[in-house]
């Protein structure tokens, strides 16, 4: 049967009922067990100066391969996916997954932006999924799976809408329809860290769920000069 987005189109593991303690839980420690996928140990240059970290929130339909992209790039430091930009308080998965609740599933990235840019994130978000599909990627269906930026600075917001109108024109080059992904300020809005057996879900799980849509079109890297830094 085709998702109706009033149900999880990926459930939780077998052994994998939810706890009361982990529904919801607002972002507010270090993720242990896993934190080793995205801390760059080694001795660099740069490492060896005073780290800077700054976050980021992206949605892309299901968080679980969405995260797995961003902690494969250098200079993210840690990432975790959850919930945000609805209204219920402490929600939990099954009550994201009835669309009820209006948030998004959410990847935050932590990185070190004297070893990655704001930029190159922005263009792995729009081309690891297809921003043009409202509330759906691939097989992932409802309001959930929605494509959402939420940015915590001005430079951010900056940086995020104009990269918004840069991809559009390659879209539009290729005969793709319009981009509809919300680009919002973080501010006042709450991020709900998911359940523990979310978090690096394709690291424990290397053949697990991991739909995402494309275009196929790629971000113009002639313009990373220009707006990267």
């Amino acid at each position: 049967m085709p998702p109706t987005g009033f149900e999880p189109v990926h459930p939780p593991p077998e052994g994998g009922a939810l706890s009361p303690e982990l529904r919801g839980r607002r972002y507010g420690r270090r993720l242990s067990n896993l934190s080793f996928l995205t801390e760059r140990k080694e001795q660099t240059p740069e490492r060896m100066r005073a780290m800077t970290t700054s976050t980021a929130y992206f949605a892309t339909g299901c968080f679980w391969g969405a995260e797995r992209r961003f902690w494969n790039l250098t200079g993210v430091v840690n990432t975790s996916v959850g919930y945000m930009g609805g209204t219920t308080q402490n929600p939990s998965y099954e009550a994201v997954c009835t669309g009820r609740t209006g948030h998004a599933e959410m990847v935050q990235v932590d990185y070190d932006p004297n070893l990655i840019s704001y930029q190159r994130l922005l263009e792995e978000f729009w081309t690891m999924h297809d921003p043009t599909s409202l509330n759906a990627q691939g097989g992932d269906i409802g309001t959930q799976y929605r494509s959402s930026i939420y940015t915590t600075s001005a430079d951010q917001m900056e940086k995020a809408l104009t990269s918004r109108e840069i991809y559009q024109r390659e879209l539009s080059k290729s005969g793709i329809g319009e981009i509809v992904t919300e680009i919002l300020g973080a501010e006042g809005v709450t991020y709900y860290l998911a359940e523990e057996y979310h978090q690096k879900y394709l690291a424990k799980n290397p053949n697990g769920y991991d739909c995402h849509s494309s275009t196929g079109v790629a971000f113009p890297h002639s313009v990373d000069k220009s707006v990267a830094n």
